[in-house]
């Protein structure tokens, strides 16, 4: 049984999200097999990483990620080629993977920073934080506690009975207030939220969520932010800070 419990209390218009939600979900679920041809979920997925990349700078077109893919030759910085190439590597292996595995989390990282950083698949050593160009705008725990923290994440979310809507939220908020690795942490938490959602409904490993982030990324960094503060706060003045 997991010792940490995420600082959250479930509200009436959560429920009411999660129901809506849901009978969106089911209704895409009924037509699952018209939707899910290899072909739609090929485009699909190139979508996902190309949205995902570009949230985090990688100029590659939809055109270009798909010709990397097919092994063409695309004209592009070797860094952001080398990027969708170990994107698509970690998305294809989401299968094998358990959300709740530390040995899974720390795999899928080597995957998706191979030859991008000298510590894929470690966590980080040294400190770290998000910054929005110049600014800091949040500093991460210590690297000392990183282990411990990750490991009390991980174990809440092996145990949780709460809806895997809200579970796969509360996964990344926290992993990004965390901050866990060196590099590679905004593409991580995406890739494993989007793990978390599809052992609850398969059709979600295909769907570009992370395409309407990349629409929407003004608000996904404000409310990623606005939740990190309040994490911040909320350790700072409760003894969750001595987990």
């Amino acid at each position: 049984m997991s010792r940490y419990q995420p600082p959250l209390t479930l509200t009436t218009k959560m429920l009411s999200l999660i129901a809506e939600i849901s009978e969106q979900i089911g209704q895409l679920t009924a037509v699952d097999e018209r939707l899910q041809t290899p072909q739609l979920r090929r485009g699909n997925r190139i979508r996902t990483i190309q949205a995902s990349l570009a949230i985090e700078n990688n100029t590659l077109s939809i055109e270009q990620v798909t010709a990397v893919l097919a092994g063409q030759r695309v004209l592009g910085l070797p860094r952001e080629i080398q990027e969708v190439r170990n994107a698509f590597a970690a998305y294809d292996s989401m299968p094998d993977w358990h959300p709740s595995n530390r040995a899974d989390l720390l795999h899928a990282h080597e995957l998706l920073m191979s030859g991008l950083i000298d510590d894929c698949g470690r966590f980080r050593r040294a400190g770290g934080g998000i910054y929005r160009g110049d600014k800091l705008v949040h500093m991460a725990p210590p690297p000392s506690r990183v282990v411990h923290l990750i490991e009390d994440l991980l174990a809440w979310l092996g145990d949780s009975d709460w809806h895997p809507l809200i579970i796969s939220c509360v996964f990344h908020y926290e992993f990004e207030f965390i901050h866990p690795f060196a590099d590679g942490n905004g593409r991580m938490g995406r890739l494993w939220q989007t793990l978390i959602l599809s052992q609850w409904r398969p059709v979600l490993a295909y769907l570009p969520v992370e395409a309407v982030i990349r629409e929407q990324q003004d608000d996904y960094y404000a409310h990623c932010q606005q939740r990190i503060n309040w994490l911040s706060r909320h350790l700072l003045s409760s003894s969750c800070c001595k987990r």
